[in-house]
């Protein structure tokens, strides 16, 4: 899946390799993890023995060589993922999937909150980039995606679509329903873009992005699976469409 670490390993005998996904400026490393600080993204921490679990970026001290995360104390799936001596980070910021390796762990508890210390990266990847054009929807046209809770079957939920391009589609899930993990796939989703636009697919929850307090909610980003071919095609001519009128409204 998209939120486990790309085998880095595997990679590096290819051609070009590594390099050219390798970040080892200090100053571009402080502005990648500065901007997961800032936009409070969910980063999926992970062992070679599968252990996950979730965190944030705290803080950031490269004078002292620190990084603190943090996370949920509560997590009964911390303890697991501490036992392991490998453990890698993977978060996305809009149009970029970041990776990095987690060094010199320390566990710091504060009540029902706790910080992971870490050893200030050296380097990170930039990997996988889009290459699929995304579009906001126009604020009158609603669309919406309504389909099951992936683990409570009996709740039937009606997600937001926050913006849609042809291999992907990002909702917004509000706070007081139960979260969606990275990972989990989502079946029988029909996606209602406008009155033209109906879409029956499957989808993968590969990234879960904390918004804005104000939002109240965290915006999943989606991999469309079982898409169509007439499916495809009513998806472009969407993007096509809303492409113009927005055009138009900036005339």
């Amino acid at each position: 899946m998209e939120t486990l670490p790309m085998p880095l390993d595997a990679m590096s005998g290819a051609s070009p390799g590594l390099a050219e996904f390798r970040v080892d400026a200090p100053g571009e490393i402080y502005g990648l993890l500065k901007q997961l600080a800032d936009g409070n993204v969910l980063l999926s921490l992970s062992s070679p023995d599968g252990a996950r679990c979730s965190a944030t970026v705290w803080a950031l001290d490269p004078g002292r060589g620190l990084l603190c995360l943090s996370a949920e104390a509560g997590d009964h799936r911390l303890p697991e993922l501490l036992e392991s001596d490998e453990i890698v980070a993977v978060g996305y910021l809009e149009n970029i999937k970041l990776q990095f390796d987690l060094h010199d762990l320390v566990l710091v508890r504060n009540g029902h909150d706790c910080a992971l210390n870490v050893r200030f990266p050296r380097e990170l990847y930039r990997l996988q980039r889009r290459n699929s054009f995304r579009v906001r929807p126009l604020i009158n046209t609603g669309p919406t995606a309504t389909l099951l809770h992936p683990v409570q079957r009996d709740l039937q939920l009606e997600l937001r679509v926050l913006d849609v391009s042809i291999g992907g589609v990002a909702l917004f899930l509000p706070d007081e329903l139960p979260k969606v993990e990275p990972g989990l796939l989502l079946q029988q989703v029909l996606v209602e873009l406008d009155g033209d636009t109906r879409l029956a697919v499957s989808l993968i929850v590969h990234h879960v992005t904390l918004l804005h307090h104000e939002s109240r909610g965290v915006r999943l980003g989606c991999e469309m699976r079982g898409l169509s071919g007439e499916g495809a095609r009513a998806l472009q001519c969407y993007i096509d469409r809303t492409q113009r009128r927005r055009r138009l409204l900036v005339l």
